[in-house]
């Protein structure tokens, strides 16, 4: 390690650089005199790569020894005044390239906001809703502003050329940071602050004989008048109030409201919520634990002592949260950062406000939502400890820690923390356990229905295991009954996709002024069109996959590529118009709903109709304020989601989770059934699901109806080490993808047979998967099965990395790609 303070700026250094490129491995290059006591392991420094690109790159190490083999370049400047990544991100980036057989340089990509790591290539354009004063800026900040105004966009190589200089990186800096320019990229994803609608009375109204005359006149309509009054009443205590609230404390419904908006007594109010921050001045301390909670926070905190992982087993609705809530109010009080991770963060606002309301502007969020530059804001203010609780989906995890004193992982078990593509192919939870380890930090993971590997770490005592098995509040767990399909069918009592014991069940709950969830784990309309001449499907031209039918487009679309065509009236094969549309969607079960019950308000929760930044706000919104009765969703509906009106949850059918073709199939069935079953229930009233199957018999359906998560537990661990899959085994699944079917499927074979003969009967394969082509790709896939009791894990990635990178380098095997997927599940 090198002392600046006495250092000789004449002395001769180098940098070990890292780019954020798929490359395996670190570059050197040499500093010049003049910046060398400004180089510092974690600062940004500009470098040329290539023959002419330029970079920011990351300084991941400093020396005076000239590298071996090659004269290094000199860097062109360092960007930075302090570091940016602490070397415990570094740390991490490279525990995740090593597990995950990736390059650092992948983890750095996915790690960093855009605006630090720029490279010549990088489009900018001018932040056209941003007012500034050109006078403020110095010469070459306005000759860019100047030449963007013009052209509109320019690359980083462009402005280079523009302005006369190598290097322009710092005074992209200064204008970024003065929000004067964008990435280009990021204006698709423009981040809009939340807002809440208030209501407030006209000031015409402010007048007492106004006043007085509008009370005459609503004694015609004595629940206007009830709102009225009661928004008097509750206006004096608090200045903002809400439709539902008013509506709630008035015993009125809100069209009620409506009609009052309408006549121009009540006006309607919007103020912006920030997502960084809580805009209150006192946040809500008040706030105490149940006995049960107690008992089980107590027991954390013991097995803190001795385990830096604890895992919190807890029923639905058993008030994780409170205990989450009291815990950061221990690491706070120690002066600590804490890491909260959600599994999808737009599906979690209940919770993000709880927490706000709780510790007020303590609190940032940090999703993939927020565009460039607000991700570079949050970036700093972790880094200089500016905000001590962060709030995020899995890309959290890479933030730049002073001192983080806990990692809560809550839904550890859900599917959505693991990363897929691109690399890293990284599950945030086993990420989060090693940057806990990194900064002697504690983790504690969170569920009602934990993953296997997780319980089975708890239960052989690597993590400490504390249960919290009560309700809270003594609200009931939900009565559970399984519905056969076949047999309603056999009786005529099943219309489109509904029992009518489902029918009427939902037509009571709405008539009790209570709601309900219907879960269909398949979003779009219908699954297949099928001509009933021929049997022939539209399937999709990029993807062996058939094309799935959503109505509201009238198109057919590819969930895996993208690709979509016109809805077809006849047989593209044979010309015949009998087509048939089989399976059944989100979509249709709300279309068929709202014909069975017209009168009934329906909203559907789902891919297609959350794809804009707010709208999964809206219709969650729209489902908590009741101007919703019945909530239509994939697996979204059972992610965070927290209703206190929602007394019966319809499961459509069941069958098709547990019939998927994974090894994790039924521990997946019995964790979602269990979340979605979870919904149900209120203090004052037990809830109520009703699973419709085919097939009642199933162990899964069963353990669901029990609520035996131990049976489940019990039963999958035997066939998981009969079959050698996890937690007995650890998986690498390597797909070989290339265009041509037969050069693929000759390439794989080959790998295969290489790669046995190091590790013998541990690999299987090559197999075609599932879907063998997607996006024009052929995939073969070959699976290595790693015994964690006679085999070195990490001999085997090496022996695998090195395969992966002479099959890469193999001229004959050019246009293919190898892509490995460490844990892929």
């Amino acid at each position: 390690m090198i002392d600046f303070d006495t250092a000789n700026s004449r002395e001769t250094l180098f940098v070990e650089v890292l780019l954020p490129l798929s490359i395996p491995k670190l570059y050197t290059y040499r500093v010049p005199f003049n910046l060398n006591e400004e180089a510092a392991v974690g600062k940004r420094c500009v470098v040329q790569f290539g023959k002419s690109k330029m970079y920011t790159a990351i300084i991941a190490a400093i020396s005076k020894q000239a590298p071996l083999g090659y004269e290094a370049k000199y860097l062109i400047d360092i960007i930075d005044d302090k570091p940016v990544v602490y070397q415990r991100q570094l740390k991490l980036w490279n525990w995740i390239a090593e597990y995950y057989l990736c390059y650092a340089g992948e983890v750095m990509s996915a790690a960093l906001p855009s605006v630090l790591k720029l490279a010549s290539e990088t489009k900018i354009v001018l932040n056209q809703e941003f007012e500034y004063d050109k006078s403020e800026l110095s010469d070459k900040e306005y000759v860019l502003v100047d030449a963007l105004e013009i052209q509109h966009e320019l690359s980083i190589a462009d402005i280079s050329k523009i302005l006369g200089q190598k290097t322009v990186f710092p005074i992209l800096r200064s204008l970024f940071e003065k929000k004067i320019l964008f990435i280009s990229e990021e204006l698709n994803e423009k981040f809009k602050p939340r807002k809440v609608k208030y209501v407030q009375l006209n000031p015409f109204y402010s007048d007492k004989e106004n006043l007085r005359a509008l009370f005459e006149v609503l004694e015609k309509t004595p629940k206007q008048l009830d709102a009225l009054l009661t928004f008097i009443k509750l206006s004096k205590d608090n200045h903002a109030i809400t439709r539902t609230i008013l509506a709630e404390s008035a015993g009125v419904s809100d069209g009620v409201i409506k009609a009052l908006i309408e006549k121009d007594i009540f006006q309607i109010q919007e103020k912006v919520v920030s997502r960084f921050s809580f805009d209150s001045d006192s946040p809500d301390h008040q706030f105490q634990l149940s006995a049960e909670q107690s008992r089980a926070y107590n027991e954390i905190q013991k097995f803190f002592i001795s385990k830096p992982v604890t895992l919190l087993y807890g029923v639905t609705s058993s008030g994780k949260t409170q205990i989450y809530i009291k815990l950061i109010e221990e690491y706070l009080e120690q002066d600590k950062q804490v890491l909260y991770l959600l599994p999808e963060i737009a599906l979690t606002a209940q919770i993000i406000d709880r927490l706000q309301h709780h510790f007020g502007n303590k609190i940032a969020v940090y999703h993939s939502k927020f565009n460039d530059n607000e991700k570079a804001e949050i970036w700093e203010k972790v880094l200089n400890k500016e905000v001590q609780i962060i709030l995020g989906a899995r890309s959290a995890l890479f933030l730049p820690f002073k001192d983080l004193g806990i990692v809560i992982v809550d839904e550890e078990h859900e599917a959505s923390y693991k990363q897929y593509d691109p690399a890293p192919r990284y599950h945030a939870r086993d990420v989060a356990i090693v940057l806990g380890n990194i900064y002697q930090a504690k983790v504690l993971l969170g569920s009602a229905t934990p993953s296997l590997e997780t319980y089975f770490n708890a239960k052989s005592e690597k993590y400490g295991l504390v249960k919290l098995m009560e309700r809270y509040s003594g609200v009931k767990m939900p009565e559970i009954d399984v519905i056969s399909i076949s047999e309603q069918r056999a009786k005529k009592a099943v219309v489109e996709n509904f029992s009518n014991i489902l029918l009427q069940s939902i037509e009571e709950t709405v008539a009790n002024k209570e709601q309900v969830i219907l879960f269909q784990n398949r979003r779009g309309y219908v699954p297949i069109l099928i001509c009933k001449t021929c049997g022939n499907t539209p399937k999709c031209v990029n993807c062996d996959v058939s094309l799935t039918y959503h109505k509201s487009s009238n198109r057919l679309h590819c969930h895996y590529c993208g690709y979509h065509e016109d809805n077809i009236t006849e047989c593209v094969a044979c010309g015949s118009k009998h087509i048939e549309y089989k399976g059944l969607g989100t979509e249709k079960v709300e279309d068929d709903l709202k014909a069975l019950l017209p009168n009934i308000r329906i909203g559907r929760l789902d891919y297609d109709t959350t794809r804009n930044k707010n709208a999964h706000m809206h219709i969650i919104t729209d489902f908590e304020e009741k101007r919703l009765d019945v909530l239509v969703g994939t697996q979204m509906v059972a992610k965070g989601l927290d209703f206190d009106n929602v007394t019966l949850i319809g499961i459509i059918n069941a069958d098709n989770m547990l019939q998927f073709p994974d090894f994790r199939a039924y521990e997946r069935s019995f964790q979602m059934l269990s979340q979605v079953a979870g919904r149900a229930g209120r203090r004052d009233k037990q809830g109520k699901v009703l699973i419709q199957t085919y097939d009642t018999k199933n162990r899964i359906i069963q353990q669901v109806v029990k609520n035996d998560f131990e049976g489940m537990f019990l039963d999958e661990l035997r066939e998981r080490k009969h079959f050698s899959y996890p937690p007995y085994f650890r998986i690498i699944q390597i797909d070989i993808k290339h265009k041509d079917f037969n050069k693929n499927l000759q390439i794989a074979e080959k790998f295969a047979q290489s790669i046995r003969q190091g590790l013998g009967k541990a690999v299987i394969g090559p197999q075609i998967p599932l879907i063998g082509r997607i996006r024009n790709y052929y995939i073969q896939t070959v699976l290595v099965k790693i015994d964690l009791e006679n085999q070195s894990i990490y001999k085997v990635k090496e022996f695998l990395k090195n395969e992966i990178s002479g099959f890469e380098a193999n001229k004959d095997y050019k246009g293919a790609f190898i892509v490995a997927n460490v844990d892929p599940y």
